[in-house]
């Protein structure tokens, strides 16, 4: 028994490219805090809402972006500088 549940027209997922432009976007942004509203401004392309919800519930999953009532904020940081000052740094 199949228990795939149907895909209808507003179930896409959201490809690579997207999700990279999004991506970049937040990341070279000049605000610290940006809301959804600003956000689809700077995209370069137009991105569905769906679509952008769906990207953005994935980079707050992966810890590359903090949510909250004032907006949107990159908290990502890939520095090898930094991590292995965390790695070899004192717990307070």
């Amino acid at each position: 028994m199949n228990m795939t549940p149907p895909l209808n027209k507003q179930s896409r997922s959201p490809t690579l490219n997207t999700i990279k432009m999004v991506e970049g976007t937040l990341q070279n942004m000049d605000e610290s805090i940006i809301s959804v509203g600003e956000l689809k401004r700077k995209l370069p392309k137009q991105v569905n809402h769906n679509t952008l919800t769906t990207i953005l519930e994935y980079l707050e999953e992966s810890d590359k972006i903090a949510v909250s009532i004032k907006g949107i904020t990159w908290i990502h940081n890939d520095h090898p500088g930094l991590n292995k000052a965390i790695s070899r740094g004192i717990e307070l």
